[in-house]
């Protein structure tokens, strides 16, 4: 797989899924939205991880700066 995701856009990433989690955590947010947000946010920090959205390689985009 190919790289396709930029710094910012896995910072952001990481960033809403902990969010997500300290509303889980707190009881903010329950039921089934909590359980599609939760999935959500394990799906954002895998792709954080190993910088490629499947998302983004369907529809062309790379956010991903290319070395000189």
């Amino acid at each position: 797989m190919k790289k396709n995701m930029g710094g910012l856009d896995r910072i952001i990433r990481l960033f809403v899924a902990a969010i997500v989690g300290v509303l889980y955590y707190t009881g903010v947010i329950q039921g089934t939205l909590a359980y599609v947000l939760l999935g959500l946010s394990t799906i954002f920090v895998l792709t954080s991880f190993i910088s490629f959205c499947p998302l983004y390689a369907l529809v062309g985009l790379n956010t991903c700066k290319v070395k000189a």
